[in-house]
């Protein structure tokens, strides 16, 4: 297959790309810069310059190709505090991929995520979250739409991310979590820390994403996790341990200026099935867990994240 993947220089998809080509398909990759492209082309794939703004160029790319696998999203502008904009932008990629592909029964993947999907019980492939209309469910909405699109003949499907993918070189949720213990000189967790996120390793994610769009059912949803549900409190005291810090907790009122704006989410209870995805892909996750991989040490290698 001849696979457009947006993101390519994204944790997951600088992932996805390897995984792909390894597996005998031809990648064509949204690049903004002659450095991606150029990195692109040394991996053995082709670049098509542009952003997720460029809907032309999403369109037409699309068009030309077998499948989409759609990663890219702007985290700097949601990070800036315009997580309406990033998501609005997200949404326009997402209806120009439909258009492009509609009718054709060619695949269409895109991430979505997971966090406050079926709070206090395990969430599973069937929920579906509450839409308010406000910025934090928008991309929400954005996933169901992609899913509506099975009926105008796109095979599409929606990979629900983990909070934390983990790996060599992250610099997401727990690389923010260790600068922020080496800063506070402490390893803190919110309440009794009991509470639960899913986890997974970006070289599992991976390998599902290339499972989804080669064989996932159209309108399916997909658990990209590998743990259901890691105990806060258990990836402080790994985390206190490396850094030879006292583990303590965080009363929830307190937990925004202690974790900046990961407050808001780290006290989330976000267990999580991943029975459904397993059974329709054959997708059997054999990478480190994240414990194990904050056990490898290379976590506290790596240069402290400003979080």
């Amino acid at each position: 297959m001849r696979i457009f993947v947006t993101g390519v220089s994204g944790w997951i998809g600088s992932a996805v790309v390897p995984e792909l080509i390894g597996a005998g398909h031809q990648v064509v990759g949204l690049v903004r810069s002659d450095a991606t492209a150029d990195a692109l082309a040394a991996a053995g794939a082709e670049a098509v310059h542009g952003t997720v703004d460029d809907l032309d160029v999403l369109g037409s790319t699309a068009a030309a190709s077998d499948g989409v696998i759609h990663l890219a999203f702007k985290n700097d502008m949601a990070f800036a505090g315009d997580l309406k904009g990033a998501a609005e932008a997200d949404r326009r990629a997402v209806d120009t991929f439909g258009d492009a592909l509609a009718g054709s029964g060619r695949p269409l993947i895109i991430a979505s995520n997971l966090l406050g999907l079926a709070p206090g019980r395990m969430a599973t492939e069937r929920d579906r979250a509450a839409i308010d209309g406000s910025s934090g469910t928008i991309r929400q909405a954005t996933a169901q739409a992609a899913l509506a699109l099975a009926s105008r003949g796109v095979r599409s499907s929606v990979v629900r991310l983990a909070p934390t993918c983990h790996g060599e070189g992250d610099k997401g949720f727990m690389a923010m979590l260790i600068s922020i213990a080496q800063a506070r000189r402490v390893s803190g967790h919110i309440g009794d820390g009991a509470n639960r996120w899913p986890a997974v390793h970006r070289l599992d994610a991976a390998r599902l994403f290339r499972l989804a769009v080669e064989k996932a059912p159209a309108g399916s949803v997909l658990h990209g996790i590998a743990e259901e549900g890691v105990p806060i409190r258990d990836i402080a005291e790994a985390i206190g341990r490396h850094l030879s810090f006292t583990v303590a907790s965080v009363a929830p009122e307190a937990a925004a200026e202690h974790v900046g704006f990961l407050g808001a989410l780290l006290g989330f209870d976000a267990q999580t099935s991943n029975t459904m995805t397993r059974e329709l892909l054959d997708w059997h996750p054999t990478h480190p867990g994240l414990l194990e991989d904050l056990d490898q040490g290379h976590y506290f290698r790596t240069p402290a994240i400003t979080a």
